[in-house]
């Protein structure tokens, strides 16, 4: 039987080249309309968004001379000395013993600073790291339970699922800080976390749920009569079948957790989100600065996206979870 005759649009090289040149005419629109805005760009501090440097100086307070008495700077009065927050890491303008004159500018140094975005991208990947581990914890407790032939466990399990899919993650955020936090003496980042691994907690239950259910009950038939225990079936037989299957979705919820932590900057988390705002606030440069963050959201979940390819190969070529 001979091949199906391939069509000129089905062809991989000319896709990618359509494909390219669609962005290409899409980002030439966005770029003349940006261009007709009544806007200064300013992406020449963007860098210090990230790293920045920081110049510290420091002026004498009086008059008097520069000594050095054990590894200490001082500044030498005719009745008092002055104890100087110097060190050898600075830059000096004066050489010990010279005279100095109220406002003499003793010495500098420049530092390296990380910037407000570096420093909001660690608070969200903290955040994100706990309240995904948090997530897949309850996520699997709670589906074992609406797997269990205990009824009680089912209800408790199945009025979490339905309390926590049906109301926003915003208005939950709010519950969490606001009464959880309150009552409990908790810190603003734990409420966050918990409230996010709580929300996602819930879809992940439901999709491993999905997942064990879908495998064919006749293994976990075979392996009693086996006598393998239940315990060991699901764990060695079940649950890597189940979690092979269940992997792209889980991969999809862990990025949605990520995005959705920017909520947390409504109770005040220096996250990324609030970084942006705060730059905004101080710049007035609205658009280099969001753009900025999505790039760096974009980047977070690139990866995540990256490795969960990478973990769905392995899977797929041992069979299972090991």
């Amino acid at each position: 039987m001979s091949k199906r005759k391939q069509s000129l649009l089905q062809n991989k090289q000319l896709g990618h080249l359509l494909a390219l040149g669609f962005y290409i005419i899409l980002g030439y629109f966005l770029y003349i309309a940006a261009s007709n805005m009544n806007y200064v760009w300013k992406w020449n501090s963007i860098p210090q968004y990230f790293i920045y440097t920081e110049n510290t100086t420091l002026e004498a307070p009086s008059d008097g001379k520069l000594i050095l008495e054990k590894d200490i700077y001082y500044l030498q009065k005719t009745d008092e000395k002055i104890k100087l927050n110097l060190d050898d890491s600075y830059n000096f303008e004066y050489k010990i013993g010279e005279d100095l004159y109220e406002g003499d500018l003793i010495a500098s140094k420049s530092e390296k600073k990380i910037g407000p975005v570096l420093q909001g991208l660690g608070v969200t990947l903290q955040i994100s790291f706990f309240a995904i581990i948090l997530t897949f914890i309850i996520g699997t407790i709670i589906a074992f339970m609406k797997l269990s032939s205990y009824i009680f466990l089912r209800d408790i399990a199945t009025v979490y699922i339905t309390i926590v899919r049906g109301t926003p993650l915003l208005v939950q955020i709010f519950l969490f800080y606001f009464i959880v936090a309150n009552i409990f003496e908790l810190d603003r980042f734990i409420a966050g976390t918990l409230a996010l691994g709580i929300f996602f907690g819930a879809y992940v239950a439901e999709v491993l749920r999905g997942a064990i259910q879908s495998i064919d009950k006749g293994q976990l038939e075979a392996a009693n009569s086996l006598g393998i225990p239940k315990f060991q079936a699901m764990r060695y037989i079940i649950l890597p079948q189940a979690f092979k299957r269940a992997l792209p979705t889980l991969i999809g919820e862990a990025i949605a957790l990520v995005k959705d932590s920017s909520l947390v900057s409504v109770i005040a988390i220096t996250d990324l989100t609030k970084v942006g705002k705060e730059i905004v606030a101080n710049t007035f440069s609205p658009f280099e600065t969001w753009i900025v963050i999505a790039l760096v959201y974009l980047s977070i979940t690139s990866l995540l996206s990256y490795l969960g390819h990478i973990l769905e190969k392995k899977m797929e070529a041992k069979g299972g979870l090991s």
